[in-house]
């Protein structure tokens, strides 16, 4: 067995503690050294993995939760691709790129994904867990001698690949580019297609814009747009669904295989339609998020995404889920709350900066959540701020000023909370609310989400993804009769996507409250929504919202104005997007239904 000792020293403050850890390790205290500090590390502790026994005493004493030890099997480390230094995260093979093909990659936020992709672009050269010495290339290639990954990594060695890399954070272009869209556009066009893509990923709307001044969604397809005008062999995209509302999340994926045939091509994606409807491949990385990652061998996309969810690789015959997730095969029909209804609402109307939302009349019921689904800027976050009296309608009227409202926005701000640290915030919950310190709440919501690490971080400290599932415990941890999450899906993966969807029903049914919830990952709407409002109009001109409707009918609604259809996959019962005039769209079609066709999914798989 192989020991890893991983210490988070964004965590770890020896200055705050009095060094347990040392104090406790059984090695130290026999007058061996598994565990000092270290000068290198700025005064905090090192762990010595040959000498540490892994008994978990100093992970147990520290109280900042920075300690994590674990074991793998000798036949793992041989795998080991890089390390980014003592006591740090370790990633464990890469995926294969595929000429001609698309690569998907899923797994986890911090488990090696990102880091993968900068090796693949060359903008980081992995050490082979090497400390000791520079990184270079020739002994890289030597460990990949006689596989696949040999003929890629020495074509990118020797400058015979041109790589383009969309990053994640899309928001970090406002610092370093500078300009109108439609300059910038025109001056990195290199193959002369520029009406084109801009065609496809619908740039109009921001074409005579500064870049200082788009939106997240506009500098996404900015991004994504750029990169596909560049004449490169590999095209990396990392999250580039992030901002996009659904049917600009097709748009995108649309023109990235229209546009990079014949070349490499590698997306890391948490929303699951989206990576099965762009990808030919999927590796999957599993692992202990923040300690090591590892890449699983390629399979079919419908079989990786599947494998992925149920918890177990065949090739590998490696179990990476406790328990699987499997969705309602056929949807849900309304289901009759014993309470009855809880809330309704008549027709309402409201005008905001010359836009115009009407809203049809509808109701909810006790234990219920409501999926709303539509367009970016048609109208969906501000009837989520009319339902929390953030707004008044201008038609129409509102009684929830009569109940206790939770509200998680859609841009999640440090400002926006009254605390200090995070520790402070949940203690303060645990008093006015006994939801918030029950096991459950803090053993399925808190821990599943890691929010339990950073309880002695400050607010102003965390990350975007953090401060997301931060915003999300501490709206679900209020006492509450309506609970209203806008985009909850946001910067968060797969898994903790999934664990909101459980905790918001969870809570909804406990506290016999309702919840209304916004997200653009249809695989999130799935998995949550009892019923669902549909948004549609002219975005940024005016929005309709539909009454409430039970699964199916809303969904098939929603599809049919976006022209896709979806169905059922046959093992894990998860929604998947038919192929653009594959038998299976045509059918569906011809017969009206764009939501679930199951027995035409059995037959064709």
């Amino acid at each position: 067995m192989v020991r890893i000792a991983v210490i988070d020293y964004d965590l770890c403050r020896p200055d705050k503690c009095n060094l347990e850890c040392i104090k406790f390790c059984p090695i130290n205290r026999s007058g061996s050294k598994a565990i000092e500090l270290s000068k290198s590390k700025d005064g905090k502790p090192i762990i010595y993995e040959l000498v540490c026994v892994g008994c978990g005493i100093c992970v147990k004493k520290c109280p900042y939760k920075a300690i994590t030890v674990t074991n793998l099997p000798d036949e793992i480390e041989r795998r080991l691709i890089h390390r980014y230094g003592v006591n740090s995260f370790k990633l464990y093979g890469l995926p294969t790129p595929i000429s001609g093909r698309v690569l998907g990659i899923v797994g986890k936020n911090g488990i090696g994904k990102t880091t993968a992709v900068k090796i693949l672009s060359g903008e980081l050269i992995p050490n082979l867990g090497n400390l000791d010495v520079t990184p270079s290339w020739e002994p890289v290639l030597k460990f990949y001698r006689g596989s696949e990954m040999l003929q890629y990594l020495s074509k990118l060695v020797n400058k015979k690949l041109r790589v383009v890399h969309k990053i994640q954070h899309v928001d970090l272009i406002r610092k370093y580019v500078k300009g109108f869209v439609k300059d910038i556009i025109v001056r990195v066009d290199e193959k002369g297609i520029a009406n084109e893509v801009r065609k496809y990923v619908n740039l109009d709307s921001c074409w005579d814009s500064s870049v200082a001044t788009l939106s997240g969604g506009e500098l996404q397809k900015f991004a994504i747009a750029a990169a596909l005008l560049r004449d490169a062999d590999t095209f990396l995209f990392d999250e580039p669904s992030s901002y996009l509302d659904v049917y600009e999340r097709l748009m995108v994926s649309r023109a990235i295989r229209e546009f990079t045939k014949n070349k490499y091509v590698i997306i890391v994606e948490h929303d699951l339609t989206i990576l099965d409807y762009i990808s030919d491949y999927v590796s999957v990385v599993y692992g202990d998020p923040g300690v090591f990652g590892i890449f699983s061998k390629v399979y079919s996309v419908g079989s990786g995404v599947n494998n992925f969810l149920i918890g177990y690789l065949p090739s590998e015959n490696m179990r990476i889920r406790a328990e699987p997730i499997v969705f309602d095969r056929f949807g849900r029909e309304v289901v009759g709350k014993s309470e009855g209804e809880f809330l309704s609402w008549p027709n309402l109307r409201k005008v905001l900066d010359g836009f115009e939302l009407s809203v049809k009349a509808g109701e909810v019921r006790k234990g219920e959540v409501l999926g709303i689904v539509g367009p970016n800027a048609i109208g969906k976050t501000t009837f989520i701020k009319l339902l929390a009296g953030e707004l008044e309608p201008d038609e129409g009227y509102l009684t929830t000023n009569m109940l206790r409202v939770s509200h998680k926005p859609q841009y999640v701000k440090t400002e926006l909370f009254k605390w200090v640290s995070v520790e402070e915030a949940f203690k303060e919950l645990c008093r006015s609310s006994q939801l918030a310190c029950s096991d459950w709440f803090q053993n399925d919501v808190i821990k599943r989400l890691n929010l339990h690490k950073l309880f002695l971080r400050g607010i102003n400290e965390l990350s975007g993804g953090e401060l997301q599932k931060f915003a999300i415990a501490v709206a679900l941890a209020s006492d509450a009769d309506i609970y209203l999450l806008d985009e909850p899906s946001a910067f968060i993966d797969v898994d903790e996507r999934l664990t909101v969807c459980k905790a918001i029903k969870k809570v909804v049914e406990v506290r016999k409250a309702v919840a209304f919830v916004v997200d653009h990952d249809l695989t999130v709407i799935d998995n949550i929504a009892d019923r669902v409002i549909v948004f549609n109009g002219v975005p940024g001109v005016f929005g309709n919202a539909l009454s409430p409707a039970n699964l199916k009918h809303g969904m098939n609604v929603f599809l049919k104005d976006l022209d896709i259809t979806f169905r059922r996959d046959r093992r894990t019962g998860r929604p998947r997007i038919n192929k653009p005039y594959s038998y299976l769209d045509r059918y569906q079609k011809s017969i009206g239904e764009y939501f679930y066709e199951s027995p035409v999914e059995e037959a064709e798989e």
